[in-house]
């Protein structure tokens, strides 16, 4: 009997030393998180060794651990290695399964680094598959991921992969700059193995444009440096490229050599992979893996067992027990299944989340290319008929076609604000609208602006009041652009909707600290009005009051749109007060910082002031294909005294640079043959000072990066202002005369 108590009691005490072991393994996240971080280095230690299902079995065993840690950073990491792992033992679709749920975790975790390298294992997927658009997708995407987290030396790789797959889309061109800027990289930064796969492959390109000499001095270099570090996948590659490199030139003995080593090297390969992908091998991995897994269970019923010489008290407890674990067993499998439902159902949702996502990624992104080509085909025309109208205007017409001229000029400029309208919303929904400060009187600003619209007030019979607060300063530091545009919105509606009627213009202290005021603008008419219902939508896009009101009165709709924008983007707001047949009034409020700078007006006469010898001296080469801008901008060119040379193509833009002295060139973009923006890199190749004007009709904004790449000196949006056209040539002319 003593023996029994003493039994039970070791039983029992056995039982309590478990369970506080397991709680407190399970109550030490750090030792779990050592757990699991060795487990992916083991797991990484087995791949780079070939070994790769004992590397998959490592890092599902680490998975386990992090969900039960719920440590999101983890998880991601190992669904991206695992699907790394499976793209490399050629289960594609697997693969692609198990990055998708890597970037789920890895976003909710705002894990960017290693989401940008699950992008680019899942391009080199969509690559293997051939469905190239796709990885074009995600290494754009791990591209500006590494770039936002400024990680430029894993650029290179996926800059590289993006040449590739164009190579492979036969698109030659894009390839080659891809490849250009990984091997810039990889160079900066000594990534010798990308820099001879890149100098392989830029060697393919170059012969497919047919420049085989350099293509065999890159696949050369590439891999001389291959083989001094033994990067046998490269080799292999490379000893292929450069065999058909040496069969188009011919020399058929070095080609069969090159050949030969490919084959040998490609044998190897073929045999390390079978060793490590064969059935038998994945068949002995499970075996084993079901035998540690019995081996386990059967030291687990080892543990369990009770020694057959115990009493019936002892055999009643043991059965007591394992029915109590049973009991415990049945609820965590239900709990567990219920958990499992929820987080399938979770990942799907998710996954119809990230799906929405990216297509309104897309949408946004086809809006703003179709916005850019669109706006550059309407400017260009547009170029022309502005162009001509002011010349016309300028050279004496008859009276009985001044007025035909000028409606026209009315038409094409109305048309340049709605573009300009369009655009502006576009910038602004995207944040790409910035403030620009300098110093302006508040007082005068205003004064100019009513006094630009008082025409157009006077032709609706209505009479403009102004009124400033004397307690108001009248010098600021701030975006005067942006003041005088939203001015010109609110006044120019409330002129548009009000008939034989007043506008009063009111501007007012609210408050002041520090320097900075906060001031109140109020535009007040006693016009048409606005119901109630359509006060809620007037500062949305396209925005009227009815279909009548818009054919009546005109206008975009995108006026107030803007407005609203633009005094956001002041750190503004906006309300409106109105009631129908009675009129509408017009708040803003904008904090602005007092100035105590003086201003002073100064007037350039630009080339006004230069003698005729001079001005025949300076020589400018147009570069336009367009032959009715061709003529627009030679007769704007001659008004100012100014010669120049027109050519329609980047290629003779080019030889002439070369054969001749320039003061100024100024390039189209878009034209046949090699756009301006690759004719000004070649230039920039022998003439590094020359002055080159983009004169485009594309929007700046979105290739401003690329005209610097480029080497532009400056841009000239078409349609442009004669005066601002005029400023930008006399500086540059005169700079270059003065410097010679």
């Amino acid at each position: 009997m003593p023996n029994i108590k003493k039994y039970i009691s070791g039983v029992f005490l056995f039982l309590v030393i478990c369970v506080q072991a397991q709680n407190t393994l399970k109550n030490d996240p750090e030792t779990l998180q050592n757990t699991i971080d060795y487990r992916i280095t083991q797991a990484q230690y087995d791949l780079d060794n070939n070994n790769y299902y004992p590397a998959k079995k490592k890092l599902e065993s680490a998975l386990l651990l992090a969900e039960k840690l719920d440590n999101k950073k983890s998880i991601g990491l190992i669904y991206s290695k695992i699907g790394k792992l499976e793209f490399i033992i050629e289960e594609p679709e697997e693969a692609i399964k198990s990055l998708t749920k890597a970037i789920e975790v890895q976003r909710f975790a705002k894990d960017n680094v290693n989401i940008a390298e699950t992008y680019k294992t899942l391009g080199n997927v969509f690559y293997s598959l051939k469905d190239y658009d796709q990885a074009l997708i995600y290494y754009r995407s791990s591209l500006t991921l590494f770039e936002q987290e400024d990680l430029n030396e894993f650029a290179a790789e996926v800059l590289l992969n993006e040449g590739k797959t164009y190579l492979s889309l036969k698109q030659y061109r894009k390839a080659r700059e891809r490849i250009e800027k990984s091997l810039a990289i990889s160079q900066r930064y000594e990534l010798k193995k990308i820099k001879s796969s890149a100098l392989i492959y830029q060697a393919s390109v170059y012969a497919h444009l047919e420049d085989n000499e350099a293509a065999l001095k890159l696949g050369n270099r590439g891999l001389q440096i291959a083989e001094k570090n033994n990067y046998t996948d490269i080799l292999n590659e490379g000893y292929f490229i450069v065999s058909g490199l040496y069969e188009k030139l011919g020399n058929y003995k070095q080609s069969n050599e090159y050949l030969k080593n490919h084959i040998k090297l490609s044998e190897t390969l073929l045999a390390v992979k079978r060793k490590n992908l064969s059935p038998d091998k994945r068949e002995q991995f499970l075996i084993d893996n079901q035998t540690e897994f019995q081996k386990e269970k059967e030291a687990d019923l080892e543990k369990l067992k009770v020694d057959k010489s115990l009493n019936k008290l002892a055999t009643i407890l043991s059965i007591a027990l394992i029915t109590i674990l049973s009991l415990l067993t049945l609820s965590l499998y239900k709990n567990n299944n219920i958990r499992l439902k929820t987080n399938n159902m979770l990942h799907k949702k998710n996954s119809e989340l990230i799906l929405a996502k990216e297509k309104a990624e897309l949408a946004s992104k086809t809006k703003a290319n179709f916005l850019s080509t669109v706006t550059h085909e309407l400017r260009t025309p547009l170029y022309a008929v502005t162009g001509l109208t002011n010349m016309l205007l300028d050279e004496n017409p008859k009276p009985d076609q001044i007025q035909h001229l000028k409606s026209l000029k009315f038409s094409g400029d109305y048309l340049l604000t709605f573009i300009n309208d369009i655009l502006q919303i576009n910038k602004i929904e995207a944040n790409k609208v910035g403030v620009e400060l300098e110093v302006f009187d508040l007082k005068k600003k205003i004064s100019n602006v009513i006094a630009a619209l008082n025409n157009s007030a006077e032709d609706n019979n209505i009479k403009l009041h102004f009124e400033y607060d004397t307690d108001l300063p009248l010098n600021f530091n701030g975006d005067q652009l942006k003041i005088s545009q939203i001015l010109i919105n609110l006044i120019g509606n409330s002129i548009k909707f009000t008939k034989d009627g007043d506008i009063w213009v009111r501007v007012c202290k609210i408050s002041d600290k520090n320097d900075v005021f906060n001031v109140r603008f109020e535009i007040e008419d006693n016009g048409i009005g606005i119901t109630e219902e359509k006060q809620k939508h007037m500062f949305e896009s396209f925005s009227q009051g009815s279909i009548q009101i818009n054919r009546k009165y005109g206008g975009t709709g995108l006026g107030l749109s803007i407005v609203k924008g633009l005094i956001e983007i002041l750190n503004g707001k906006i309300y409106l007060k109105s009631e129908l047949n009675k009129g509408t009034t017009f708040f803003f409020e904008i904090p602005l910082i007092h100035s105590t700078k003086v201003i002073e007006d100064k007037k350039t006469s630009y080339f006004k002031g230069v003698n005729e010898m001079e001005l025949s001296n300076i020589k400018i080469l147009v570069v336009e294909d367009n032959k009715i801008n061709q003529m627009i901008t030679k007769k704007i060119l001659a008004k100012m005294k100014l010669n120049c040379d027109v050519v329609d193509n980047g290629e003779e833009a080019v030889d002439r640079v070369k054969n001749n002295h320039y003061d100024v060139v100024l390039m189209d973009i878009h034209m046949p043959g090699i756009s301006g923006i690759e004719a000004t890199k070649i230039i920039r190749t022998f003439d590094r000072e020359l002055n080159i004007f983009a004169l485009t009709a594309v929007t700046i904004e979105d290739k401003m990066q690329e005209f610097e790449e480029a080497g532009f000196d400056d841009i000239i949006s078409k349609p442009f202002k004669q005066e601002d056209f005029e400023k930008k040539l006399f500086r540059a002319v005169m700079s270059n005369k003065s410097a010679s």
